[in-house]
């Protein structure tokens, strides 16, 4: 790592971010929590200059701290967002020194390292930072690439004519195999955005009614979910698809349902099943939302 970045202030900064993770119990963007880092910490000129490639000397080395933490449990990172877990909340509590913070955190990734080369009949290593710089490298370019395409992804959900959504999430339930008996043209739809069957004829199975929100600048909470749960009786499956995705009290509420069935699709999970089913889609189906694969050699840590 740059050399500009002593032991103490990387201790710092890692310690720092797990601080501000705690604050928020759904996580951060890696950007944003990168960006915050930044300010909290007063980043130098020179901790924020660029390489001749233009990655940034902070955002870099921050991503590559992150590395420990997350072998030791502390940190988790899932599609570009960083949370921390209940080990990384009594590390803080116990580790009130940034430079014992990383020691430990460095510790638990040596356990994990040297159990992982045991295993591989490797040699057992010793330099910590060492190793992290080799075998980091590949996590941190797969980790931006993964943010990267999430981000574009996210973007077009986002900017997507509120029924070219509808019509995507009614082609996804095709290709599913569900049979989309109705789709509410553009106007007022009374709650319900697509009506399906499990057969061709809904004399078998439920009946599927699905509400679509393109709203994204703030999650739906329990309140949003009544008013669409009112109109499922107790034979209906509810399926509510919001980019935005719920709120800890709406995911609550839709769990602890008795007589009526309820499943929350979120961005996230939207793409994941369209990623799953996409073979089974139609071609005029996946125009809507057009995706394709990009290997990369998987990190090591």
């Amino acid at each position: 790592m740059p050399s500009e970045f002593t032991s103490k202030r990387k201790g710092e900064l890692i310690r720092s971010l797990h601080v501000i993770l705690e604050s928020e119990p759904e996580g951060l963007p890696a950007r944003t929590a990168i960006q915050r880092l930044a300010s909290v910490c007063n980043a130098t000129p020179l901790e924020m200059s660029s390489y001749e490639s233009g990655a940034r000397r902070f955002d870099k080395v921050v991503r590559f701290l992150t590395i420990a933490p997350v072998k030791a449990g502390w940190l988790v990172k899932s599609d570009g967002i960083w949370f921390i877990t209940d080990e990384g909340k009594q590390a803080l509590a116990r580790f009130a020194d940034p430079s014992e913070f990383r020691t430990q955190a460095a510790r638990l990734y040596r356990v994990w390292k040297n159990a992982r080369d045991a295993s591989a009949d490797s040699e057992p290593s010793v330099d910590v930072d060492d190793d992290i710089e080799v075998d980091g490298a590949r996590t941190v370019t797969f980790e931006q690439a993964e943010e990267q395409a999430w981000s574009e992804i996210d973007r077009y959900l986002s900017t997507m004519d509120p029924f070219d959504l509808q019509r995507l999430v009614a082609d996804l339930l095709q290709g599913m195999g569900y049979h989309v008996a109705w789709i509410s043209p553009p106007g007022k739809d009374h709650g319900i955005d697509i009506i399906a069957f499990t057969d061709p004829l809904g004399s078998q199975g439920p009946r599927i009614k699905v509400q679509v929100k393109r709203l994204t600048s703030s999650r739906v909470d329990a309140d949003g979910l009544r008013a669409f749960l009112a109109t499922i009786s107790g034979t209906d499956v509810g399926i509510f698809v919001a980019l935005s995705g719920f709120t800890k009290d709406a995911e609550d509420y839709a769990r602890n349902q008795e007589n009526r069935r309820m499943t929350l699709i979120n961005a996230k999970r939207l793409v994941e099943l369209w990623v799953e089913h996409y073979a089974k889609l139609t071609d005029k189906a996946r125009q809507l939302l057009p995706l394709t694969p990009i290997y990369f050699l998987a990190p090591d840590v």
